[in-house]
């Protein structure tokens, strides 16, 4: 892999769905492949932790199994929304359309798009500039290929798109796909050529078609909801955008804590519950604390959790957001939900310059 690139291989227990976010260190220019709807929050706070920006979200097709997360980011980010032209009026709502010979460029890096149908008609497979990389959806799975009886299927088709589009590529070039049901996580061109059971070995496409139109798989599960909702990118009927928390802005981050900010907090005190985690001897230190924030040090917050209000949402703050981020599983845990870490704890607050007291 090019050392003079950011990449993340990001993981979707529910569909089993591989998602990829690429790029530039230099210029800090950003692609996402095939983002997942429901985990959106954590594919922006690794981009915004990070300090990304993102260009663009590239499906390498219109999925069946899972929703995309493509017009989440769009509107949360700026980010453009990238798929196969080749599905024509089905899909709404994408600012490319990309056809085999198209390139993706982020920052100094480069993605070419090589149309390989056979599961669908639009699929595609992206590969990086050096063709030390391919994401190749479900054309070519680990040890497998994606199935080819329905969204006009092919398994013909697949077969040259493999042989002829991937296959193609440098023997070393690594093979990351958009799924894997085994808890593997990337290939070769030179391993699925060697052993892949469809389609590697001495197959030819009689083989490759006789195995793949004998498979037998049951109606994908999700494709009712799925398909509908990825004909427009993603965008939900009611046109929102889902929120982690009905009270207030809290925002997920990539390690699973939800986050608020000072500001809003201090703009909303009276419509919260602060709760302060650290020591006493940090209650009235240089620091300070919140106004009415009520003092529970962690140590003692498993035992004195019946003194927690139940009333308003809870805000957990620390020095630096690390023990309130603990403090708001406890919480939960406890019968709490709706509760958030403030986000950068007083430092953050004593940052943004907003009043502390001191008894």
């Amino acid at each position: 892999m090019d050392q003079a690139l950011v990449f993340r291989q990001l993981f979707d227990a529910d569909s089993s769905t591989y998602t990829y976010l690429l790029a530039d260190p230099v210029t800090q220019a950003a692609v996402l492949i095939d983002p997942v709807f429901e985990q959106h929050g954590r594919d922006r706070a690794l981009i915004e932790e990070l300090g990304l920006t993102l260009l663009v979200t590239l499906d390498t097709h219109c999925h069946a199994d899972h929703v995309t997360g493509a017009w989440l980011m769009q509107q949360a980010v700026g980010s453009k929304i990238a798929i196969s032209g080749r599905y024509g009026d089905m899909v709404k709502g994408a600012d490319y359309l990309l056809d085999h010979g198209d390139t993706v460029t982020f920052g100094r890096r480069t993605l070419e798009v090589r149309a390989t149908p056979g599961h669908t008609d639009g699929c595609i497979t992206y590969v990086l500039d050096d063709h030390s990389m391919a994401f190749t959806g479900d054309c070519l799975l680990i040890r497998g290929a994606g199935r080819c009886d329905f969204q006009q299927g092919d398994a013909k088709r697949m077969y040259a798109s493999i042989t002829e589009q991937i296959f193609s590529l440098p023997a070393d070039c690594t093979i990351w796909p958009a799924h894997d049901y085994s808890g593997r996580t990337s290939s070769t061109v030179a391993e699925e050529k060697a052993h892949n059971p469809r389609i590697g070995g001495q197959a030819d496409e009689t083989d490759f078609v006789g195995y793949m139109e004998n498979l037998g798989l049951p109606h994908p599960k999700k494709i009712d909801i799925a398909l509908p909702a990825n004909c427009v990118c993603g965008q939900p009927e009611d046109g929102k955008m889902p929120t982690v928390a009905d009270w207030g802005p809290v925002r997920l981050t990539y390690g699973g804590v939800k986050e608020i900010d000072p500001q809003w907090v201090a703009e909303n005190l009276s419509s919260v519950h602060v709760l302060d985690v650290r020591g006493p001897d940090e209650f009235n230190a240089e620091l300070g604390h919140i106004r009415e924030a009520q003092l529970v040090p962690l140590s003692q917050l498993e035992d004195r959790m019946a003194e927690i209000s139940a009333q308003q949402p809870v805000v957990a703050v620390c020095k630096s957001g690390r023990r309130s981020a603990l403090a708001t599983a406890m919480l939960k845990k406890h019968g709490h939900p709706d509760a958030a870490s403030l986000r950068g704890g007083m430092l953050g607050w004593n940052d943004a310059h907003l009043p502390v007291a001191r008894d």
